[in-house]
């Protein structure tokens, strides 16, 4: 018997009898994930602006060099100069806060989950809902003068906090099932992403050519990388002294106890891809499983000293990358449904009313089909879009 090459029939082979409807898996992965991401960027724009005050009065080039890699780190500097005319703090925290051409700004992540949360209400608990609602009614009240008026670290805090406690409350209210592995997929799965960039983002503007590794650099500004992912406390209380460079960015890559460092989130991802996919640890189905299990088994043995001989712009891509293809293929093998082509469905079946309206021909022999013929079949290629950003 051929083993089944296409990845939805390798799952489906061992699948759970309870199966949950891909759209249903989806909308809680969106939600998760949207809400994660609302989080991530309302922390790295607050500490962005801390760090302006550190930095004190600088040029228009310099306020432009710092927003340009969080810009960056977004996906969107090509929009936003399109709607800006230059990078400076209020049109940047404008643009990744509240402009709803921005798909990723807070306010359209936040609603985009609060969309997700209300397509499968009957899913989720009510305390979950009303955090969504709250957070969704929050944003729609305020604007860029808001954040300036009662203060930008009191702003974002509060988008943080309705992360804090749907997530408090989705461990505390929810039912550990199918559904809650979607969630926490999509939650680790945007963190490790986000943990990523953000270091990223970071080393090359506080260090940005090679021969300056190892250099002095100002505490201050290496307190914030780590303020960017609540991580201060946390390394202080692992190294105790001083805060050196490549000890931050080694603690964040590595930690296996740190729920926001790349190790630990790609472990969680690991653990809810053979949870969702119901296969025992160190076992897959699928070549996009395997992909990521020979990743996750080399981050396992790969050393600090190996990523710095590598690069550690170039290793962080490398995670940005497997993170992008287990997303691809979990997304294609159990939430991504083909739309239906509703005009070919339609001449199928008024086809098969017509035959269905003629006389039947009489059989020339004692079956209607000899043993090596198969009754003609109707087949369709739909072109699978791009994955959701």
């Amino acid at each position: 018997m051929n083993k089944a090459s296409n990845p939805r029939e390798q799952i489906v082979e061992g699948t759970k009898s309870n199966v949950m409807l891909s759209r249903v898996a989806a909308s809680l992965y969106w939600m998760s994930r949207y809400l994660e991401r609302a989080e991530n960027i309302a922390r790295l724009l607050d500490v962005n602006l801390q760090l302006l005050l550190d930095f004190g009065k600088v040029s228009d080039e310099a306020l432009k060099q710092h927003w340009l890699p969080v810009l960056r780190a977004s996906g969107e500097e090509d929009l936003f100069f399109q709607l800006y005319g230059a990078a400076d703090s209020r049109s940047v925290v404008e643009f990744l806060t509240f402009s709803p051409e921005n798909t990723n700004s807070i306010t359209s992540c936040v609603n985009a989950a609060r969309e997700n949360g209300r397509q499968v209400r009957d899913q989720i608990s009510l305390e979950m809902w009303e955090v969504l609602n709250a957070g969704y009614l929050f944003l729609k009240d305020a604007n860029t003068d808001t954040v300036w008026a009662t203060g930008a670290t009191e702003f974002f805090d509060k988008v943080k906090n309705f992360s804090h406690l749907f997530q408090g409350l989705t461990d505390s209210t929810f039912s550990r099932n199918e559904g809650y592995e979607f969630i926490q997929f999509g939650k680790f799965l945007e963190r490790a992403d986000k943990t990523s960039r953000i270091l990223d983002i970071k080393y090359h503007m506080l260090l940005p050519k090679v021969t300056d590794v190892g250099g002095a650099i100002d505490t201050a500004q290496w307190q914030a990388v780590l303020r960017s992912t609540s991580s201060l406390e946390a390394y202080r209380r692992y190294y105790v002294a001083e805060i050196v460079p490549w000890k931050v960015a080694m603690f964040l890559v590595f930690s296996e106890s740190f729920p926001r460092s790349i190790r630990y989130c790609i472990e969680r991802v690991g653990e809810f891809v053979h949870l969702i996919t119901d296969t025992p640890p160190g076992q897959y189905r699928t070549e996009g499983e395997r992909r990521f299990g020979k990743f996750l088994q080399q981050t396992r043995f790969t050393t600090p000293d190996e990523v710095l001989r590598e690069g550690l712009h170039e290793f962080l891509e490398r995670v940005q990358k497997e993170l992008l293809a287990i997303a691809d293929h979990m997304f294609d093998s159990f939430m991504y449904h083909p739309p239906v082509d509703m005009a070919a469905e339609i001449r199928l079946h008024q086809q098969e009313q017509q035959q269905q309206q003629q006389p039947a021909p009489q059989p020339s022999a004692p079956e209607r089909w000899s043993s090596n013929q198969q009754p003609p079949q109707h087949s369709t290629q739909k072109k699978r879009p791009s994955f959701p950003a």
